[in-house]
């Protein structure tokens, strides 16, 4: 026989959450009445028979405190007057016999007239005869009774008989019987009162789940787990109380290593978790928020979890600027050295008619000049760029801030001594291009507005590192400032800025580089920047 699981529309459907509470809460209920019952059932009988036996012991007590049993028997007890009182209690109390003796046991008082006078039957009379109060089961002339023994004292407190009072055992049985019944009845009200208490309480949890059955639960929950550990944003979510109460995988990693894999601080999540109670506490939303994480730069959306109009929450998305900030520099470190090349390309074209137009007019001299200018003005340009630098990413990126430092009428030089070969790890092109271009960008805005200037860039690579350096001659960094300017936040050009060299600085301590400055106001500026770069070169 196949053991494979059942086709899915072959399953057997769960049991209903109604359906299930209504038998595990009957079954509790039902346990603790049965169990309540026969322990209430057991108690009841000896509860019966006790009040049974309190009562004849009071009938007879009080009988034989009866003025006219004394007095009958101090004086003659063959009297007709212990006989009509006895039988008025007997009938008044419902009782099996009431039966006055005296102390030889001579009954003077009997249901059957015909037995009175004679002696009573049963040892269970003798402790009664001693002045002992006594209580027996036996069987005298009638039926099998509870029988309740009682001395009676003249004035004097001697003893001059005894009072004896029966009650049958079906009478006492009959009452066990009742007690019992009437205990059945309060059972069946229990269990009515807890059937209507469990269809309430399956009322209120149905509406509590909206509605859902328990696997109804389970399968969102599950669905909803795996849609959160399959985001590559950070998800992070807090409670009423301002816990973090969701967090799913991408957000862990996020917040817990460098891009490089080490483990990062704790100021980042801190600051996530700070903006995620900001929201709890003023319900409104926080969009496209730039927060520092761990040499990452994360972009955050946050917006409240409301119920009934209520803040409950908040729950934050995010993700890493920092990767798309890096793909945008090479990409457009990219386009720009397809730019710069089809640039290149038109004005080739149109060097090459100047060619065929001076070759057809015969102005050898005018083609030799113009022909050794154009060299000249490649080998100084594209030729010179691309034997120094083998990266096409760097390459690019070069040529695109050469062409941008042009319209800014500033010239970017490339140093003759730059040599920077290709460089398998994208990583360390991505931070150098993010180091270098936030530092060309800040030259570029410190010398807008000058009639001329020049910004001079060596990069030189030995024994697997490569070194940097960034100088322009713009109006420099005062001493007060200088000391601050890779913080994060500070900016002379005022807000939302005072990010990249922070980003720069972090990126390059995470590959175990560096960077740093020097500057003499209005005089110049240069920055050093210093890496690991692997190259072919370092291999070899």
């Amino acid at each position: 026989m196949s053991n494979s699981p059942l086709p899915l529309a072959e399953q057997k459907p769960p049991m209903k959450l109604g359906t299930r509470v209504t038998l595990m809460v009957c079954g509790v209920v039902g346990a603790v009445l049965l169990l309540a019952w026969t322990l209430w059932l057991v108690q009841i009988g000896h509860a019966t028979r006790d009040g049974v036996k309190d009562t004849a012991l009071a009938v007879a007590r009080t009988l034989a405190d009866a003025p006219e049993v004394k007095r009958a028997l101090m004086l003659d007890p063959h009297l007709n007057i212990i006989q009509p009182l006895a039988q008025a209690v007997r009938v008044r109390n419902d009782l099996l016999f009431a039966v006055v003796t005296d102390m030889r046991g001579t009954r003077y008082s009997h249901p059957n007239d015909r037995l009175v006078g004679q002696r009573f039957i049963g040892d269970d009379l003798g402790p009664a005869l001693a002045g002992k109060e006594n209580i027996a089961v036996n069987h005298g002339v009638l039926a099998q009774a509870l029988r309740v023994f009682t001395p009676v004292y003249d004035d004097n407190h001697r003893q001059i008989g005894v009072v004896a009072i029966g009650i049958s055992l079906d009478k006492v049985d009959e009452e066990v019987s009742q007690s019992r019944r009437n205990m059945l009845w309060s059972g069946l009200f229990s269990v009515l009162v807890a059937a209507l208490g469990v269809a309430c309480l399956v009322r209120v949890l149905k509406r509590l789940l909206l509605g859902l059955e328990p696997w109804e639960i389970t399968t969102l929950f599950q669905h909803r787990q795996a849609m959160l550990q399959s985001l590559k944003e950070g998800v992070m979510a807090v409670d009423a109380r301002g816990r973090v109460s969701v967090i799913n995988h991408a957000a862990q990693q996020m917040l817990a290593s460098t891009p490089s894999g080490q483990p990062g601080d704790s100021a980042g999540h801190q600051a996530l978790v700070e903006n995620l109670r900001k929201v709890l506490a003023s319900g409104e939303p926080l969009q496209d928020r730039e927060l520092g994480c761990n040499g990452r730069l994360l972009l955050s959306n946050i917006v409240p979890v409301r119920s009934q109009g209520a803040v409950i929450g908040a729950i934050g998305t995010f993700r890493d600027k920092t990767e798309v900030s890096q793909l945008m520099q090479r990409l457009d470190g990219m386009v720009n050295y397809v730019d710069a090349l089809r640039t290149t390309s038109h004005e080739f074209m149109n060097k090459l008619h100047v060619i065929l137009g001076l070759l057809s007019m015969k102005s050898y001299d005018q083609l030799e000049r113009y022909v050794l200018q154009t060299a000249e003005t490649y080998q100084s340009d594209i030729g010179a760029l691309q034997h120094q630098i083998k990266s096409p990413v760097v390459a690019g990126f070069l040529l695109g801030k050469m062409n941008r430092a042009r319209e800014c009428g500033i010239r970017l030089t490339i140093a003759d001594e730059t040599q920077v070969p290709d460089n398998p790890n994208p990583q360390q092109v991505a931070v150098l291009v993010t180091a270098i271009g936030n530092v060309i960008e800040n030259a570029l805005d410190a010398m807008r507005g000058q009639q001329e200037g020049e910004i001079t860039l060596l990069l030189h690579y030995q024994n697997g590192w490569l070194s940097g350096e960034v100088s322009d001659d713009g109006p420099g960094i005062s001493a007060e400032h200088i000391g601050a300017i890779f913080a994060k936040g500070f900016s002379t050009k005022g807000e939302n800025h005072g990010v990249g060299l922070f980003l720069a600085s972090q990126q390059l301590g995470e590959l175990g580089g560096t960077i740093s400055v020097e500057s003499e106001p209005g005089v110049y500026t240069q920055f050093f920047v210093h890496l690991p770069w692997d190259s072919e070169r370092k291999s070899a």
